[in-house]
């Protein structure tokens, strides 16, 4: 019989389901050298319904991000979710870490899917840099651009200037991929404007440190264990349902599996960046930026604006931090539908640098 599995791998499991009862299906695309991606795609593409790209940020894997807009967007769009690569189930044996990479790589598994045209790409945070690349390498494939709280348009320098909470590279690195309880606290405390007041070390240990389920296949004769934990994190009661199944689980690590390559990514977004070497792109691009942002302050997102003219809406949401997606749910996802679905209004003048936001909500 299986093992018990933590609260982790019973919330990631929780995810799954979430992803199928959406009408996705978990796939592995091997693209030929040495790059291999994982995707959640749907179980049966609808040519009447747009295709929306979902990427997420530095974390776990796509779908502890994009979980709770994920049964939304289904309804009225083919949804496809990579995991980029060095996590989930995503990984190259090549060097290469820069975003736009990144952005090749998923371009060609879109290719594989027969699905790279026409599409409505979403970034959060590390994958909006992606999505920015995308739509700057493929402009022919990618119509619209959602940016959410990803500073494009950052430069080297900023870090020297003040901008940043953090003084290097190195110290943003220790804390965007936290190997210890009291470092999982110190992301939490910036990337939330309202952080959660209770944070159980036991938990946070579980999450930094648990092998979770990836893949996995039932057959005949399989025993399953069903376990059902309620616990309090944050506050907020958390109900998790999952199965146990022997010697039919693929693990992969939350937090400690490819934290060098992880390193490597964060380190490739800061090197020698100018805004003067950032393309412009034509799509339209609406970006959503939290008030209250720690990680990438909102000057950034002002400075995206300035950069882009016209073609940008920009709206800044009130009392939100970086995890905007969490925080603020709702107040992101009806102005994101919108843009992506709504016809696109006239193009006006834009506020040049005067700094202020389209919107503000």
């Amino acid at each position: 019989m299986g093992k018990c599995i933590s609260l982790t791998a019973l919330q990631n499991q929780r995810y799954r389901h979430s992803f199928g009862k959406a009408g996705l299906k978990s796939v592995t695309t091997d693209l030929g050298d040495g790059t291999v991606m994982h995707f959640w795609i749907p179980k049966s593409h609808k040519p009447n319904k747009p295709t929306l790209l979902l990427i997420h940020g530095i974390g776990a894997n796509a779908m502890w991000q994009w979980n709770p807009f994920i049964s939304r967007f289904s309804s009225k769009f083919n949804v496809y979710v990579p995991d980029l690569l060095f996590f989930g189930d995503s990984y190259t044996t090549l060097p290469d870490r820069t975003e736009a990479f990144q952005a090749r790589s998923i371009m060609r598994a879109m290719e594989a899917y027969g699905v790279a045209r026409s599409m409505l790409v979403v970034g959060l945070s590390y994958g909006g840099f992606v999505g920015y690349s995308m739509a700057a390498q493929f402009p022919e494939a990618v119509e619209r651009l959602v940016i959410g709280a990803a500073g494009v348009c950052m430069e080297e320098k900023d870090m020297e200037d003040g901008l940043f909470k953090v003084k290097s590279i190195d110290e943003a690195a220790t804390i965007l991929l936290p190997q210890t309880p009291d470092k999982m606290r110190e992301l939490v405390q910036l990337t939330f404007y309202k952080p959660p007041k209770i944070l159980p070390s036991c938990v946070l240990t579980d999450f930094i440190r648990t092998r979770i389920i990836v893949a996995a296949r039932g057959g005949k004769g399989t025993s399953l264990v069903v376990a059902v934990m309620v616990t309090v994190f944050g506050g907020c009661g958390i109900v998790a349902v999952a199965v146990a199944v022997p010697n039919l689980f693929k693990p992969n690590v939350m937090c400690t599996e490819y934290l060098e390559e992880r390193k490597e990514l964060i380190q490739a977004l800061h090197k020698d960046r100018k805004l003067s070497d950032l393309p412009s792109i034509t799509q339209p691009t609406f970006i959503i930026w939290g008030d209250q942002d720690q990680i990438f302050p909102v000057e950034l997102a002002h400075r995206l604006k300035r950069h882009l003219g016209e073609n940008a809406q920009l709206l800044i949401t009130k009392n939100a931090g970086h995890a905007i997606n969490m925080e603020k749910t709702k107040e992101w996802f009806k102005p994101m539908r919108s843009f992506l679905i709504d016809p696109l209004p006239p193009k006006h003048e834009n506020h040049g640098d005067d700094g202020k936001a389209d919107e503000e909500v």
